[in-house]
């Protein structure tokens, strides 16, 4: 409400202005990631919300970004910047000890201009935005219900009640802003670690410069202790660098001469020379800080209902309000008009709903923030709700399950050399960005060096075509073989290792099989989903004997291998038809069709794609499993202390409501009452915050 109570001249001017999969390669360069629509239901492409989305009592629609409950900013939550609302405390205060210690009540007339001049220190915010609201036909929220029953109170004598509601009201809105601006910061600080100073060097001295001035191309300069402030490719010959703001782990990560080095990432020892790749606004850590603030203002479906609740709430208590003052005339004999419109007032005070509307947003805050320093990105508070659904999780293998590092393990060739074969094969794969290409490339070159190879075709699913020498090569699993009906050894079907079959000019060559590593917390991760009622699915393009093999050593519940991207849809189809929630954890990339189809796509390693970013509604920023059982007990916290919020203020406020209807309630409890439960609602938020988890165990 920072903006509503203290911005106010802003607020006046708005209101006079009306993964690749194994066996499914890419050619190089990679195709763009297929777009997801809002049909996706995960909305990206969703109109992004400002920061003042998240509080508001009244009409939104009328609403400009200067006229929403923003609970942030720190010149507006400092007690300077209260200090008239301080002082009104305390000539309360005074009043109070010499009525209750002294027995001493001022004259009626110096009582009354005491208690005003407090009133007006303390609620002058809330009376100026009652009055524009009520120029603009807005009748309906917090600030015109709390000027009515305040001044109500004054009407009747009631002065030092009428003071108090206002002073505690405005103090219980300042500790609410300050929740909620702390909130923001955290999340904010998580990530927004960029340097404001870089060390490029020019004319081969270093010259200290903005890192937005920086251009693609040159070389800067990281000495130990100091954040890297670009992304870039490492020019030394190696580097250990901290990558916690990234990752969420503090442990040493060592790069070498040509690997990437990412924005945030802190020195550890030497003066680290990189060559820069992206620009300042381009670098992953600037596109995840973004993302990281955009999710602050995405509105979970719980927000959203409660912000529909609370138009029609606040109308029916008015009513209500009314009729309490009203109708008891027709039906009690001793009617006093005073001691009902008293009893009115009690009600008004105590059906504010701030408790609601604060605790909610900021405790979606607490979980976005929370999830961020263990090292996941939540694009929006939404998708924390939906990952408390989740009771299918399905996952692609290389990359995900698996490290996706391949070596060539071995190479069987027909009728050639083993020389030949693996230079024949790599021409072909070097042009594909799949991993298990990338290791037999990688091996060709540490053994002399690569072939040129024309006329690359890829074949989806299948592997690549392609000439070396005028011969025509096919590289790719033992499906490319038998679409082109080239005969092979019955003997390969039953390697369990992942196998690239080879062809020239339309006879079988042999074949070259690789191996991948199974991530050290992959079963520690199937587990905890296992605990958590979790079912788990593999889906692999690889063949049936090597998924068969990871998803027994990992335990996990169905595997299927031989897999088309269309035979990952039709999978998760029919997973959705038996009406399960689906959360699907891959690159994002190629698997576009099965992210977009899940309730929830999950990036593994996404500072790795630049598309996995775009795409997916969740990011591990690492590549372990057991993050994704992190993200889903976030969520579930997360939902659970919200819906505690929920229901400890509609319990308080109902029961006091009743009790302010029959006149055991004063406006004295009616306050504490409302001011208490928005704190102790705001103290349950916070402590999402400082929730601890483990990564490494189930």
């Amino acid at each position: 409400m920072a903006k509503d109570l203290y911005n106010t001249q802003a607020d006046q001017q708005a209101g006079n202005s009306a993964e690749p999969e194994d066996t499914v390669r890419t050619a190089v360069p990679p195709g763009k990631p297929e777009e997801h629509s809002e049909e996706d239901g995960h909305n990206h492409g969703e109109k992004p919300h400002t920061e003042d989305d998240g509080h508001d009592h009244a009409d939104e629609d009328e609403h400009s970004d200067d006229d929403g409950h923003d609970h942030g900013g720190a010149e507006t939550t400092g007690w300077k910047s209260h200090w008239d609302l301080l002082l009104a405390l305390a000539i309360l205060g005074v009043l109070m000890v010499l009525n209750f210690g002294f027995q001493y009540v001022p004259a009626p007339w110096p009582d009354l201009i005491i208690n005003l001049a407090a009133y007006v220190l303390a609620g002058w915010r809330v009376l100026d935005m009652a009055w524009r609201k009520a120029k603009r036909a807005d009748f309906f929220n917090e600030f015109f219900l709390m000027s009515v029953a305040t001044i109500g109170a004054f009407v009747i004598g009631s002065y030092s009640e009428g003071v108090a509601v206002m002073v505690f009201y405005c103090i219980g809105e300042w500790f609410q802003d300050a929740a909620v601006a702390n909130a923001k910061k955290s999340i904010k600080a998580l990530l927004d670690v960029r340097p404001d100073k870089v060390s490029v060097l020019r004319n081969g001295n270093p010259l200290e410069v903005s890192p937005a001035e920086v251009q693609v191309g040159e070389s800067i300069q990281a000495k130990p202790g100091e954040k890297v402030a670009l992304d870039g490719e490492l020019i030394s010959e190696s580097a250990s660098f901290n990558t916690a703001a990234l990752t969420g782990e503090s442990k040493p990560d060592t790069k070498r001469k040509g690997e990437a080095v990412l924005a945030g990432m802190i020195n550890l020892n030497g003066v680290a020379e990189i060559k820069v790749t992206a620009l300042f606004k381009d670098s992953k850590l600037s596109r995840i800080l973004e993302m990281v603030q955009d999710a602050t203002a995405r509105k979970s479906q719980t927000q959203l209902f409660i912000s529909k609740f609370a138009k029609v709430y606040t109308p029916i208590v008015f009513l209500l309000a009314l009729g309490v003052c009203l109708v008891p005339y027709f039906f009690v004999d001793n009617y006093v008009f005073q001691t009902w419109f008293y009893r009115s007032l009690v009600f008004l005070v105590i059906s504010c709903p701030c408790a609601l509307v604060v605790s909610i947003p900021l405790g979606y805050f607490g979980g976005i923030g929370l999830a961020s320093r263990h090292g996941i990105l939540f694009k929006g508070g939404n998708f924390l709700d939906v990952m408390t659904k989740i009771n299918t999780i399905v996952m692609d293998k290389t990359g995900t399950l698996t490290k996706g590092v391949f070596k060539v393990q071995k190479i069987q060739p027909q009728d050639m050399s083993e020389e030949e074969l693996v230079k024949l094969t790599a021409a072909v794969e070097v042009n594909s960005t799949h991993p298990v290409a990338k290791a037999v490339s990688d091996y060709a070159k540490e053994k002399g060096g690569l072939a040129k190879a024309t006329d690359i075709e890829e074949i989806a699913g299948h592997g690549l075509k392609g000439k070396v020498d005028g011969k025509e090569v096919l590289a790719g699993n033992v499906k490319l073989l038998k679409k082109f009906n080239i005969s092979y050894p019955a003997e390969i079907e039953s390697v369990t290792d992942t196998i690239v079959t080879v062809s020239v000019n339309g006879k079988y060559a042999g074949y070259i099989t690789i191996a991948d590593e199974i991530k050290e917390d992959a079963a520690a991760a199937i587990k905890a989903m296992h605990q958590l009622n979790i079912k788990t699915v593999m889906l692999s393009g690889d063949k049936q004997a090597v998924v068969d093999n990871v998803a027994k050593q990992l335990g996990i519940d169905q595997a299927f291998g031989d897999l088309l991207p269309e035979g990952k849809v039709e999978k998760v189809q029919a997973l959705k038809n038996e009406g399960r929630h689906i959360a699907f954890a891959g690159d994002g990339v190629n698997d576009a069709p099965v992210v977009a189809l899940a309730d929830a796509g999950i990036a593994m390693g996404g500072l790795g794609s630049d598309a996995t970013i775009e795409t997916a509604d969740v990011v591990i920023q690492n590549d372990q499993p057991m993050r994704i059982v992190v993200a889903i007990k976030i969520g579930k916290i997360t939902r659970k202390i919200v819906w505690q919020n929920i229901l400890l203020a509609m319990v308080v406020k109902v029961i006091v409501l009743i009790l302010g209807a029959g006149g055991i309630a004063t406006l004295w409890e009616a306050v504490i009452a409302d001011v208490g439960v928005a704190l102790l609602a705001i103290l349950n938020a916070v402590r999402i915050q400082r929730i601890k988890f483990d990564d490494t165990q189930p």
